[in-house]
């Protein structure tokens, strides 16, 4: 009896003290959660609500990619169906995209692909980086009450027709984008996202914000992130070049060069005629230099004239929007990483890669061509396949291409040994053999026109020559035999460069 009832006591002393640890607790919510986080240490449900204000209740959507002026297509390929984009099944972040989409584009194969050996090496394009960090929940806390939004770009309006990049984001990726856009433009580098964002929708929505926008000269290629354990980003921090550090001047300095170009290209009434002037005058001031400081922005090209493939592209791009022609940024391979532009003219879209025209003077071998004429040299990578095709007709190929043929100044020779009739070539040959006397060596000279070198041909297949200069030649220098070996190369400008190999005995 009586352990009965020290049992029953024992019950009611612990039936009190429950009832005053649920009191405690009503007051002390924080001790629950401590409670709650001993009992079950694995969910963490409770922190992600913290940190996130309306948090998801499944994974992160993927985000969708548009092609501009097409139907809204999901990230799995499945197009819209006007109540919305269909909702991807989660992917591995692989750049945040699902290769799925379609496109006019078509790739060409890449084991096609091979770099012209006369731009060889002049590539330099380097791809988005992204730095990912993975953060406890104590450090997520202190992010959140460290960090705020700054400017979110509500308001911002982005043409798809300038912007394509922009266009290929849902509703949340440009979210994301104008807030990146703004803060990037106030040289705000790190902020909190406004949207729940993962690291390959990240990576997306900022290469879609640093593509679009060549006029952001001192952001670099690469930023970085810090992510919760579900894979949720909670600080985006970009990253600038050393311009930044003095914006005022740099920008006075970038505006100056460009508008020197644009104030020249306002005076052509078409948008080629613009086109061929920026293309000109961007080969014309500008030297490729694989080490070129800030070789990935615009910046370098309009200002330093030193600078990479991406370089000649941003700066194209970038005086082309500027005279209200749309033209994009487009990356990919070209024996390596590379990058080119797109542009639209009047009857299409148009390839156009100024870095392998910059060679020798200046050439259009690569100016104003379809896809299928880069099929051989260029592959659109990442973002870009979902840029439009490039079909137009009408301005392509309106400018002569670059000759294989030898210049003059390639050949060895100057315009004041150019010859332009036989009499001036035979006096020339017996100059040259009387000055280098009896014994084998090799002479030159250049004749102009093809009738001139026609001829030159007749009169050595009659023997023409022989009574014209070579007898006279001989007799000078003592000779009794001779032996001549000649070779004819056309070079640029309808010349010839003969070459006589001989042997005075």
């Amino acid at each position: 009896m009586k352990m009965i009832k020290g049992l029953l006591y024992f019950i009611a002393g612990l039936f009190v003290l429950l009832c005053i640890f649920i009191v405690v607790c009503a007051f002390r919510p924080d001790l629950s959660k401590r409670v709650s986080g001993f009992l079950y240490p694995e969910e963490d449900h409770a922190m992600t609500a913290e940190i996130n204000a309306d948090p998801p209740e499944t994974e992160p959507d993927s985000y969708t990619v548009k092609e501009p002026g097409l139907e809204e297509r999901s990230s799995n390929g499945q197009q819209d169906n006007g109540e919305g984009a269909q909702e991807a099944e989660p992917a591995e972040e692989k750049q945040g995209m699902d290769e799925g989409i379609a496109s006019d584009y078509v790739a060409p194969d890449r084991s096609r692909i091979v770099m012209p050996k006369e731009v060889a090496g002049r590539n330099g394009y380097q791809q988005i980086e992204e730095e990912q960090e993975q953060v406890d929940d104590a450090a997520a806390r202190e992010i959140q009450n460290r960090l705020d939004t700054g400017n979110t770009g509500d308001g911002l309006e982005f043409d798809p027709l300038y912007y394509p990049y922009y266009a290929m984001l849902n509703e949340k990726g440009q979210h994301l984008y104008r807030q990146i856009y703004a803060n990037a433009g106030e040289l705000y580098p790190a902020f909190a996202p406004v949207e729940t964002v993962t690291a390959g929708e990240l990576k997306n929505i900022f290469a879609a914000v640093y593509n679009d926008h060549p006029e952001l000269f001192w952001m670099e290629t690469a930023y970085a992130g810090k992510f919760i354990r579900n894979g949720v980003c909670v600080e985006i921090d970009l990253k600038f070049n050393r311009t930044a550090q003095d914006i005022q001047n740099a920008q006075a300095l970038f505006d100056e060069n460009a508008g020197q170009i644009l104030s020249a290209a306002q005076n052509f009434a078409g948008d080629y005629e613009k086109e061929k002037f920026v293309h000109d005058a961007l080969i014309g001031k500008t030297s490729y230099q694989l080490g070129a400081e800030m070789n990935q922005s615009a910046y370098s090209t309009l200002v330093n004239g030193q600078t990479v493939c991406a370089g000649y592209a941003r700066a194209f791009q970038y005086l082309m929007q500027q005279l209200g022609v749309p033209c994009y940024y487009c990356t990919g391979y070209a024996g390596e990483n590379h990058a080119w532009n797109i542009i639209l003219l009047d009857d299409g879209y148009y390839n156009v890669d100024t870095t392998w025209d910059d060679t020798g003077e200046g050439t259009y071998d690569y100016f104003n061509k379809t896809d299928a004429d880069y099929a051989d040299s260029h592959l659109r990578q990442d973002m870009s396949v979902y840029l439009p095709s490039c079909d137009g007709q009408a301005y392509r190929g309106l400018e002569p291409e670059s000759s294989s043929l030898r210049s003059l100044e390639e050949a060895g020779m100057t315009e004041e040994q150019v010859i332009t009739d036989m009499p001036g070539y035979y006096a020339d040959c017996y100059e040259q053999i009387v000055q280098n006397g009896a014994g084998s060596y090799t002479f030159y000279n250049v004749i102009e026109g093809e009738d001139l070198f026609l001829a030159w041909y007749r009169d050595y297949q009659t023997e023409h020559y022989r009574q014209a200069y070579m007898r006279d030649a001989m007799t000078q220098i003592g000779a009794s035999s001779c032996e001549m070996t000649l070779e004819a190369e056309e070079l640029q400008d309808g010349r010839y460069l003969i070459s006589h190999r001989i042997s005075v005995r």
